[in-house]
């Protein structure tokens, strides 16, 4: 990504940029332009294949380009001046919008989904998607990209947690080992222990969204047969936004977005959501479902990197040192998931 963006940065500087243009909209310009150009990229290497396995090499890279579309989602969700309400609406509108679009050229029957049975489960988990994003946002408003993916990214030890006490799974060795580096990871990440801290209060948000998270990827993996990935993903997205508009639009009447706001709530629901889960399903075709959730889990490893060039959100030292151990933990959760459909319909939703 530094590459590409680097360059932007250096030839609007050099050929149309005064000396004091503010580095901060020159950013914005150059992802928007970055997350263009990658989409171009993958539809002229994805669609001559259309129906073929992937060669692995390209499997992975649209892996990675998959990961660091979520890893994106904390950055635009910076850069949007606006409430994490109307972050998450919009975001929901564009995506069930860019869903209906694509489920409608698969020939996807939307409407087939909406049984007696499959709509408690539709309205529950689309009840967490809501109360992840928007937790997740306002971690982001308060604490940092940084504090709230980290937070987030603390979601495999709920999991574990959540199977344990309702579901009565034990825990074994290793997600046992999970737990503890987690656990560890979040002390050295808190900033201080004070709760008037913005970071410490960031990280508590990021941990609501992780636990919400956590529930939603357990009643994903329980979900009726009869719903595909699509049908899921667009009515989840239409419950969230549903839910969330009547808080959005009270917020709205002393909101003022400007057009660049809008345009990255675009790009926000269409490639943070609905390209990524697309190319989160593609990479499926020439990797192992493990080897995916793999590189999905360094999500939180872009997002970091991002706002630290974006942002100047340097981590410290110590900060370092628990993500590194909570991401470590996120990579083996990963490495134990075997079932390719529980690493679609879970962790697409970020």
């Amino acid at each position: 990504m530094a590459p590409f963006c680097t360059g932007q940065f250096v030839r609007a500087h050099n050929d149309k940029t005064p000396s004091f243009e503010d580095p901060r909209r020159v950013g914005r310009e150059c992802l928007r332009a970055h997350i263009v150009k990658n989409l171009t990229a993958m539809i002229a290497t994805s669609l001559p294949v259309a129906g073929a396995s992937t060669g692995h090499r390209n499997a992975l890279l649209v892996a990675h380009i998959a990961a660091v579309l979520f890893g994106l989602t904390g950055i635009l969700g910076h850069l949007i001046e606006a409430d994490a309400s109307i972050i998450t609406f919009g975001r929901a509108t564009f995506a069930f919008i860019a869903l209906g679009f694509v489920a409608g050229l698969k020939g996807t029957r939307l409407l087939d989904a909406l049984t007696l049975r499959n709509l408690p489960i539709l309205g529950l988990t689309g009840a967490l998607l809501a109360a992840h994003w928007v937790t997740f946002f306002i971690a982001v408003k308060v604490g940092g990209v940084a504090v709230a993916t980290l937070g987030f990214a603390s979601f495999p030890a709920f999991i574990a947690m959540i199977e344990r006490g309702v579901f009565g799974q034990r825990i074994g060795a290793t997600q046992g080992l999970l737990l503890l580096m987690v656990t560890a990871g979040l002390v050295l990440v808190v900033p201080t222990f004070d709760l008037l801290d913005k970071g410490t209060v960031g990280l508590l948000w990021g941990l609501g969204s992780g636990l919400a998270f956590a529930m939603l990827t357990v009643a994903n993996r329980r979900r009726a047969s009869s719903m595909n990935a699509m049908q899921v993903a667009f009515w989840q997205n239409v419950v969230v936004a549903a839910l969330v508009a009547p808080f959005a639009f009270i917020h709205l009447g002393s909101t003022s977005l400007a057009g660049s706001d809008w345009v990255n709530l675009a790009l926000l629901g269409v490639f943070c959501t609905g390209l990524s889960q697309f190319l989160f399903v593609k990479s499926l075709e020439g990797l192992e479902a493990r080897t995916a959730g793999m590189i999905i889990a360094l999500e939180p490893v872009y997002a970091i990197l991002g706002a630290w060039w974006l942002f100047g959100e340097q981590p410290s030292v110590r900060m370092a040192a628990g993500a590194a151990l909570i991401v470590l933990a996120t990579l083996l959760a990963a490495a134990r998931k075997a079932p390719a459909e529980h690493g679609v319909t879970s962790r697409c939703a970020h």
